[in-house]
């Protein structure tokens, strides 16, 4: 998906994200999907979750399954 086709979406950086602007920002779409794009190219393409997909991505970074 385009994020030119979700006007209206309001986007969030984490309150973590680095000074330089290297991160992502996510959105609720509503239906409980959640959207994320790169914040340096905010018109660019939008991953969409489901919201069984958003849980289980939540759930494995709370549990620490992508730390390095």
């Amino acid at each position: 998906m385009n994020a030119n086709n979700l006007s209206g979406v309001m986007w969030k950086k984490s309150a973590r994200s680095a000074i330089n602007g290297n991160c992502v920002e996510v959105a609720p779409l509503g239906e409980g999907q959640v959207g994320v794009r790169d914040s340096k190219n905010q018109s660019g393409p939008v991953l969409v979750f489901t919201p069984d997909e958003w849980k289980a991505f939540v759930g494995g970074v709370k549990d620490g399954e992508f730390d390095l």
